[in-house]
């Protein structure tokens, strides 16, 4: 694995780490080149960073207000979200009573808005990890923790030049549009012509249509189209034989460019594993697996033994009498609850992550 530098500076208040292969272009992308706080060695330029971290047009946003027309994601509770696009004249009814979209106009996202009961839900901006929870599937869809944990080790930093077969649902095409912005691109590839229309919709509802292009092809018989031989900095697959289509990828690829293909079945992952091998290093696969807790707080009976005890407690501890004639503990004291979601999800798929070789 090539020595990694992180970089403690900040885009669109998300952190962004790479590798010495990729710093110096995304410095380039910012006029950073030998500027800016690194730990490794460089030297920090502090007012060029401040001065990155406050302009508004380097980071995808959602400032301002409401405007009719505007995709919100209204919260009712943790588990139940929806995508409303604000019409002025229509209204939105739930269990908390109607909800007029003309209240909305002008209110900040994030803004909680009453309805005509006094039943309250909150107006949320479209973000991509929200959006993967409540967007259309058209397809299975990657959810946050592969798409995490490839956005990261796929090296995508603001300018990269990504390539993505089959587009889906668009989940994953939505991260990678704020993973790269404001001066990269992600090239997505779907061959179903109605799914990639629809895609395009969303895109351009949720604030990121001008950062992807979408196209109808069938990347597993035709391949990449040749125009962007050599132009990519990773490439994501998410079909169903990713082997058939790993030659092209690696024509498309920069020279220590990266690779990941997304299969659901170990079979996929062994002959796209077997497809990589010859011009491909560093074949990994990982499986990423993600466990929520919940976290609140209530009264336990002190006779409940272990299972009452508060976070941090020893087990071995219980509530003892005190002296003779003394009053008894109270029976039942304050304490942190958690517990695991029941709702968690399992296998999702496997990712193999490869590097294209370097020409000697």
């Amino acid at each position: 694995m090539p020595f990694e530098e992180e970089i403690s500076y900040k885009i669109g208040y998300s952190p962004v780490m790479f590798n010495s292969g990729q710093k110096s272009r995304a410095l380039e992308t910012y006029g950073l080149v030998n500027s800016c706080m690194v730990w490794g060695g460089l030297i920090g330029d502090i007012s060029k960073l401040k001065m990155l971290c406050s302009d508004g047009k380097k980071k995808l946003s959602f400032g301002g207000s409401i405007k009719d027309g505007d995709l919100v994601i209204v919260y009712e509770k943790r588990d139940v979200m929806k995508a409303v696009k604000v019409c002025e004249t229509s209204v939105l009814q739930n269990r908390f009573g109607v909800f007029k979209h003309s209240d909305w106009i002008g209110k900040p996202f994030g803004s909680k808005v009453l309805s005509n009961k006094g039943g309250f839900v909150y107006l949320l901006a479209p973000t991509p990890e929200l959006w993967t929870l409540v967007l259309s599937h058209r397809t299975q869809i990657l959810y946050i923790a592969d798409i995490s944990f490839l956005i990261t080790y796929l090296e995508i930093v603001p300018g990269s030049l990504v390539l993505e077969s089959g587009t889906g649902s668009g989940s994953l095409t939505t991260s990678l549009a704020r993973a790269v912005a404001p001066t990269g691109h992600v090239y997505t590839f779907d061959f179903h012509q109605q799914r990639a229309a629809s895609a395009r919709e969303d895109f351009q509802s949720t604030g990121v249509g001008s950062l992807v292009t979408v196209g109808v092809r069938d990347i597993q018989g035709e391949g990449f189209p040749d125009e962007y031989s050599g132009l990519a900095d990773s490439v994501f697959l998410d079909l169903p034989q990713p082997w058939l289509a790993v030659p092209s990828a690696g024509k498309m690829l920069k020279q220590d460019g990266t690779l990941c293909s997304f299969s659901p079945c170990i079979e996929q992952v062994q002959r796209t594993c077997e497809a990589l091998k010859s011009n491909f290093r560093d074949i990994r696969t990982f499986e990423v697996l993600l466990r929520t807790f919940e976290v609140h707080e209530g009264k336990i009976d002190s006779c409940q033994g272990d299972e009452g005890l508060s976070v941090g407690s020893p087990p071995c501890k219980r509530r003892h009498r005190s002296s003779e004639g003394s009053a008894m503990q109270d029976s039942s004291s304050s304490t942190i609850k958690v517990r695991p979601c029941a709702d968690a999800r399992g296998h999702t798929g496997y990712l193999t992550f490869s590097r294209l070789q370097c020409l000697s």
